[in-house]
């Protein structure tokens, strides 16, 4: 029978979310390194029993866990992103005698199609690539090659927070970094070239022309529709039918065009989910309602889901890898918050239902469909 197996970081933990095709009952399991930042768990499309998990710590490091069995059990999957020497700091040898020091792996990226390779992205921004399982890394540096001395931080940090892999074209890759724009590789991580043609950052760059330096908080792609990507920015909503070779705003009548996630629907490009707060100082929802807004025209126009959400009072946000999709029929949606509430819809968002409440922040959100 096909169900689905919710993965959820959390700033004390993870914590799997398991339930059949009705997603009407759900086991939950957890919380997996309980104390540990557990920024991101995702798993292997491939492998299903396969899942990785970014743990880190200020004071002891950067572990990669892998389980083999679907997150009953864990091990290290390498010691080259753990403490080494000066607590606090996560080292990268390159064969130099100076490390290069990265403060935490933001996000992981299993391959479509190697249930070996992995891919992570880590502050400061770079990209990392192991072919065997976690087990040795080796980075990626024509990324930092792309006009990385222009970029700058974002409120969070220098991170390289999202990857995404081209089904369709085994050699690209997508990457987004606050602050410093999106950007694709073409060559299997060779070389990369910005993405950003139609961004516009007036406040954080007086060229309107300028390629890197803005401030991308998330980017999504239809998995059978590669070349259709949607991108949440620091202010703005929009989309791009070439791959990335030009954007165009899809914010239309949102009622703010700030947040953090997007979500595309698993079988309909034209179906796209985000989650607007108030400003980029206000990280709550507009007048304390939170609200998930769908659009079924590939932007521009969205309609609020909130049956099921609270609707009143809520000052929680929704971050960046905290909404994910499911490929059943029809589409389940999951989100997860800063107030540890995580929400499921089997509806396409219509009705919502807390999975579980009072977990510590939700870092991120992420779902495996199991046949």
């Amino acid at each position: 029978m096909s169900g689905v197996r919710v993965l959820v970081g959390t700033v004390k933990g993870a914590f799997i979310l398991t339930a059949d095709g009705k997603r009407d009952k759900w086991q939950v399991s957890g919380p997996h390194f309980p104390g540990w930042e557990i920024y991101h768990v995702k798993g292997s499309p491939v492998n299903p029993d396969r899942l990785y998990a970014s743990q880190t710590s200020g004071w002891f490091g950067q572990v990669i866990q892998r389980s083999e069995d679907g997150g009953k059990t864990w091990e290290p999957a390498g010691n080259e992103f753990a403490y080494e020497g000066t607590p606090g700091t996560h080292q990268w040898y390159d064969g130099t005698q100076h490390p290069w020091e990265f403060a935490r792996v933001w996000y992981l990226e299993p391959s479509p199609t190697d249930a070996d390779a992995v891919y992570a992205g880590v502050e400061d921004a770079a990209i990392f690539r192991s072919t065997d399982c976690g087990q040795t890394w080796q980075e990626m540096p024509g990324l930092r090659s792309a006009k990385g001395h222009l970029w700058q931080p974002g409120a969070g940090g220098l991170c390289a927070h999202v990857i995404l892999t081209d089904p369709s074209r085994p050699n690209r890759l997508f990457t987004a970094i606050s602050a410093a724009g999106a950007f694709r590789s073409d060559d299997d991580g060779a070389t990369w070239q910005p993405i950003n043609k139609g961004l516009h950052s007036e406040w954080e760059l007086p060229d309107p022309d300028a390629d890197v330096g803005h401030c991308v908080h998330c980017i999504t792609m239809h998995p059978s529709h590669p070349e259709r990507l949607y991108m949440q920015k620091h202010w703005d909503v929009l989309r791009s039918d070439d791959g990335g070779d030009s954007w165009y705003e899809i914010s239309g009548d949102l009622p703010t065009d700030f947040g953090f996630p997007i979500a595309v629907h698993a079988h309909d490009p034209d179906t796209v989910y985000v989650v607007p707060i108030k400003s980029d100082s206000e990280h709550y929802p507009p007048d304390a309602r939170l609200r998930v807004y769908r659009s079924r025209t590939g932007g521009g126009e969205w309609e609020p889901l909130t049956k099921g959400l609270p609707q009143e009072n809520c000052y929680v946000n929704v971050l960046r890898s905290a909404l994910a999709v499911d490929a059943l029929e029809p589409c389940g949606l999951y989100l997860g918050t800063t107030g540890g509430q995580v929400y499921a819809s089997a509806d396409e968002g219509n009705t919502w239902t807390p999975i579980v409440r009072d977990l510590p922040r939700v870092l991120s959100v992420e779902v495996q469909t199991l046949l």
